[in-house]
């Protein structure tokens, strides 16, 4: 199996052109649930979260060369934050919200403190290490998450319960986010995560300190990780370990490589095409598992950069 590579990254502003077609892309998405089912607009929702998570996981993987298998666990502590709070503590949604946020945030912290001096695979299992932890304390606390059973409670807002609102509700808020990461990873700040993962020991003899940069990185990731989790207890209104579970960090690693690493925006793409052919491959089949596994084996063969990625290099050819 060949290595996903990552696309090479254009550190420009937005041209008028990518303004128009961004609305465009805006305008289309908003305009889905008018011609969507109630099933396929949950499909589109879920897409839209998973996609911010993928795009969080892409920020380290991408632009800076670090890999995370934690961030599956980041996402779903500010979902049992957000549950609980609301549940238990009955506090309004919008502070469950934000302290959903801030949990996120937390152990984001807590994880870049123990993992950022490390790298490769070191890194990559050091992070998985940490989300097991988690995995285990949502598994064990039962007085507080509930054990195995999960927790379950009414979390949206009385205005969001109706698929279309709440489509509408998490488009609202995905896309100044993810202009936000858009934003962050071509500010000096990101190049300076793309000089380390070009050449971290260049870097180093440059006087930048890159603990503190991969440091900060990885909590900036961990809060968007945060504000998807914090919508996806939002969207199915219950939260159990198999939210923080390894599955989750690899599902989200799998839908960056399938839209492109280092494409930020591939993120949303690999979300649809994985989400999308788990609905429809495991309507006709029980082993859906061993055809997505095999799919995945396609595109790391024949597109390694991702369906992004791919898509730009063959463009990129043409215009020649």
């Amino acid at each position: 199996m060949t290595e996903a590579r990552s696309a090479p990254i254009r550190v420009t502003g937005m041209t008028g052109r990518a303004v128009v077609v961004v609305l465009a892309i805006l305008a289309i998405a908003a305009a889905l649930p008018l011609v969507l089912s109630n099933y396929q607009v949950g499909l589109a929702t879920e897409m839209l979260i998973f996609g911010m998570l993928a795009m969080s996981i892409d920020i380290l993987a991408g632009f800076a060369g670090r890999t995370s298998l934690g961030h599956g666990a980041i996402f779903g502590v500010s979902g049992y934050v957000v549950v609980y709070v609301s549940a238990q503590l009955g506090l309004p949604p919008a502070v469950a919200f934000l302290l959903g946020m801030a949990a996120a945030t937390a152990v984001a912290i807590v994880f870049a403190l123990l993992a950022v001096r490390t790298s490769g695979v070191y890194f990559l299992l050091l992070t998985l290490a940490l989300g097991m932890i988690v995995w285990g304390i949502c598994l064990r606390w039962t007085q507080v998450t509930g054990g195995e059973n999960g927790m379950r409670g009414d979390v949206r807002p009385a205005f969001l319960l109706m698929h279309r609102a709440f489509y509408w509700a998490v488009l609202a808020v995905t896309a100044p986010v993810s202009y936000a990461m858009w934003r962050f990873v071509r500010s000096p700040f990101g190049l300076t995560l793309l000089g380390i993962r070009d050449s971290e020991s260049r870097m180093r003899s440059l006087g930048y300190n890159v603990p503190l940069h991969l440091f900060v990185g990885f909590a900036v990731s961990g809060f968007f990780a945060g504000i998807a989790g914090a919508l996806y207890a939002m969207f199915n209104n219950f939260v159990s370990p198999s939210t923080v579970a390894l599955a989750q960090s690899v599902e989200g690693v799998l839908m960056m490589i399938a839209g492109g690493v280092g494409t930020l925006f591939g993120g949303f793409v690999g979300a649809a095409a994985i989400i999308a052919l788990e609905n429809v491959v495991s309507a006709y089949t029980e082993r859906w598992q061993t055809v997505l596994g095999l799919t995945f084996i396609v595109i790391m063969i024949f597109a390694p950069e991702g369906i992004i990625g791919t898509l730009r290099g063959v463009l990129a050819r043409r215009a020649k």
